[in-house]
């Protein structure tokens, strides 16, 4: 397979950018829908648990073009800079009138939107909106058992699980640790990464979409799937958390147990790819099989594996920086958008919800882009790029 280049990169980025720009017209005041319909997104209010993602997007452009302003118009990174501040005030509006977060993904809302825009502008609104989504998020720590409950009312035992995803709304907590001084945080986030990673890992590392946990002892129950093809198979994307959490786990808590399960569930992910590295929506299926692709797991996991390189040593870390760009370049050649007249998205052929006859989820954002996607790939390009700051 081949490598992402830094000429490759560079174009990924600004052809990003440019897609991003021009989207701003529709998607200031409002938000893509979390996939799009026909490789369009339609517009929402600020309702989905996916709606950070499209700012991060916005702050990511603002970050390149910065860097790159003589090839853009005059003024293009002050409006897109512009454009994230009045997202962030609808952050804020909806952490303070609590509009749908009662659920465990503040931090997919509100690092890569209000953390990203503090970090880059100083914005005191966009801090406030992300402290008060971590008080949201511990607002859902189960202490029996110790855990962040994902979905549901907190007393319905149906719903006293977890699932693997929330590994990544953990930095959330960190970083307001580190802004308010107060430890609370930090000590949910580290209960949370313990009783997942006990938990979530099969024995042949692949993972649990979700765990149940008895909600009187909080003792581990079982293990099941919503999203992947059946229980015992490993939805894609559920690994790339895994991938990506595990990283992240990792780099807040220097725990030197976490770098072999990294590996391990990494390898699982890498050894259950198709040819082109970028895997099928659930890993049970590969080259040949009729199944849907999906593209924001690559991305996810390339980031996950960035991520990780910082702290191994030279020839782990080269493996998957290295491993990371294959799959880039992959998405770059054979997945990303590049008629701007076809898509308004980034990347084609991801898959939100797949139903099959063994799971419950609904069908949904099947062969299309999501906007998570869009994202990752956008943040792993620039991860490749330079010494990114990173907003989780």
């Amino acid at each position: 397979m081949d490598t992402i280049t830094t000429e490759k990169i560079n174009s990924a980025l600004k052809n990003s950018a440019d897609q991003i720009i021009k989207n701003l017209s529709v998607f200031t005041d409002k938000f893509p829908k979390a996939y799009s319909i026909g490789n369009f997104y339609p517009s929402t209010d600020n309702v989905d648990w996916t709606t950070g993602f499209w700012t991060g997007q916005i702050w990511l452009a603002y970050e390149y073009v910065s860097e790159h302003e003589d090839e853009f118009e005059h003024g293009t990174a002050e409006k897109l800079k512009n454009a994230g501040l009045i997202q962030v005030r609808s952050f804020l509006d909806r952490i303070n009138n609590k509009i749908e977060v009662d659920h465990h993904d503040m931090g997919f809302l509100y690092s890569p939107s209000c953390v990203a825009a503090y970090k880059l502008t100083g914005s005191e609104e966009a801090k406030e909106a992300a402290v008060k989504a971590a008080d949201q998020l511990i607002s859902r720590y189960q202490p029996v058992g110790k855990f962040l409950q994902a979905w549901g009312g907190m007393n319905e035992p149906e719903n006293y699980r977890l699932i693997i995803d929330c590994l990544n709304n953990l930095p959330l907590l960190y970083w307001a640790a580190d802004e308010t001084g107060c430890d609370k945080y930090r000590k949910i986030a580290d209960d949370h990464i313990t009783t997942a990673v006990s938990n979530v890992i099969r024995e042949d590392n692949s993972t649990w979409h979700t765990f149940y946990f008895d909600p009187e002892t909080g003792a581990p129950d079982h293990g099941a799937t919503c999203q992947g093809y059946r229980d015992g198979s490993a939805w894609a994307r559920g690994q790339a958390w895994g991938v990506y959490g595990l990283a992240t786990a990792y780099r807040y808590t220097k725990r030197s147990e976490y770098i072999p399960l990294f590996k391990n569930v990494t390898e699982y992910f890498l050894t259950h790819l198709p040819k082109d590295l970028i895997p099928y929506w659930d890993l049970e299926f590969t080259d040949g099989d009729d199944q849907p692709r999906d593209s924001s797991s690559a991305s996810i996991a390339a980031c996950g594996m960035l991520e990780m390189s910082r702290f191994l040593d030279e020839n782990d870390a080269k493996y998957y920086i290295d491993t990371a760009k294959r799959i880039i370049d992959s998405i770059y050649k054979s997945y990303a958008v590049t008629d701007f007249e076809s898509s308004n998205g980034l990347v084609l052929h991801s898959t939100y919800s797949n139903r099959s006859p063994y799971n419950t989820c609904n069908h949904y954002g099947v062969d299309e882009c999501n906007i998570w996607g869009d994202y990752f790939y956008m943040e792993a390009l620039t991860r490749l790029s330079k010494d990114w700051k990173q907003y989780w």
